[in-house]
């Protein structure tokens, strides 16, 4: 399927006035044909230019809100082009600007997943795979609502981690533009100074001059080295699916930081399972649509694994048993959900439970970072403050009186 590019156009409407717009098509003449649709007469048009600075995602909470909105239209019989359109007009937030472009693509024969995975730059791979999901087992507006629980519960989450992480990250950027400016153009200006003392330098005043002349030298060689390794390992990522296996795996080893991006990653898994599930979603399908939004080479390709188990007549705790990706937790619990058969209750709770440990294990890294971090900061300027005054005092001590 040929893939749908935004195209900038000049139209006339059907009372004749001239208007300029934006919408998404496969070619010109699809193009013209989805303008027809809407009683605009093409003039001209032409393939979108990128913009040099990207469009950024649509909120969660707004999309969220979205979502509700449109399940309820679904669920009331208005068609869903219809539906789509009545939501975008009139409606000023972030999460209404695309929904036009996309009812037009519906209008041209697309799916609604189809035409969300089109743009990329506003909707993850978690949004289009659950829609994709939902269109699939025939319950969109089910999926619908639970896609609006669950991005008003994430946008809720990752306020939380937002306002936890603006301490730490006001601290580092004090660090380094004290550290920057302190050795780019404070230490230059006394190194004559002091080599003018003639004295003997303590060691931590040569360490700092040295510091210094290191970064006065070699600072722009170092930052284009920088720049060029990782701009070679970005391309290593993306060109090379062992490579990036094999580093998925080793940041899930890091200590610390490696576990808490696994519980994010089963949180989000569990997530996903649990609304396909309750929304009515083949369990295989399911499982596809949770590995479509692994963010980890190593979790997507065992979730891939275990939707093939359970299309061989495996079951889902099983399956994600022989996997060894998932702890012996979480199989646990959706065992005694399959058992019971209230296995959309134990992926809801496991969710739950995995985005509480997302939080704890943060609020933790948080408590040891922010007091190792004002200690850092603390060291720093007193080594920087010593280096500089010490051998000025040393000096002025000396003088007669």
């Amino acid at each position: 399927m040929s893939r749908l590019q935004a195209h900038a156009y000049r139209a006339v409407n059907g009372d004749g006035r001239r208007v300029r717009g934006r919408a998404h098509a496969l070619h010109l003449n699809d193009l013209e044909a989805r303008l027809a649709t809407r009683g605009l007469t093409l003039i001209h048009g032409e393939v979108a230019r990128r913009s040099l600075r990207p469009q950024p995602r649509l909120p969660a909470r707004e999309l969220g809100a979205f979502c509700a909105q449109l399940a309820h239209l679904l669920e009331a019989g208005i068609p869903l082009v219809e539906a789509l359109r009545d939501l975008g007009e009139g409606n000023a937030t972030p999460a209404a600007r695309p929904w036009d472009d996309i009812a037009t693509a519906l209008e041209g024969g697309d799916t609604l997943s189809d035409a969300c995975a089109a743009r990329a730059d506003l909707f993850d791979e978690v949004f289009v795979s659950l829609l994709r999901a939902g269109e699939q087992a025939g319950r969109l507006p089910a999926v619908l609502h639970h896609l609006a629980a669950t991005l008003e519960r994430s946008a809720q989450v990752a306020a939380h981690l937002r306002r936890m992480s603006i301490y730490p990250a006001f601290v580092l950027a004090v660090l380094a533009v004290a550290a920057g400016t302190a050795l780019v153009f404070v230490v230059p200006q006394l190194s004559s100074l002091f080599r003018s003392l003639g004295e003997t330098l303590p060691w931590q005043t040569r360490a700092l001059l040295s510091l210094s002349d290191l970064v006065l030298r070699h600072g722009a060689w170092a930052t284009v080295v920088a720049i060029l390794c990782l701009a070679g390992l970005r391309l290593a990522l993306l060109r090379s699916i062992a490579f990036r296996l094999q580093v998925h795996a080793a940041l899930l080893r890091l200590p610390v930081v490696g576990g808490l991006w696994h519980t994010a990653l089963l949180a989000r898994v569990c997530q996903v399972l649990a609304v396909s599930y309750e929304a009515g979603v083949p369990i295989v399908a399911a499982v596809t649509a949770a590995a479509g939004t692994a963010g980890n080479l190593v979790v997507r390709t065992g979730l891939e694994q275990v939707a093939d188990d359970i299309a061989a007549g495996a079951d889902l705790s099983g399956a994600l048993a022989s996997t060894r990706v998932f702890p012996p937790r979480v199989t646990r619990m959706l065992r005694a959900g399959e058992h019971s058969g209230t296995l959309d209750r134990a992926l809801r709770h496991a969710g739950a439970f995995y985005e509480r440990e997302l939080q704890e294990g943060v609020a933790r890294l948080q408590a040891a970072v922010e007091p190792a971090l004002t200690v850092l900061l603390g060291l720093l300027m007193l080594w920087i403050m010593s280096a500089i005054l010490g051998p000025i005092y040393d000096v002025l001590g000396k003088l007669p009186l």
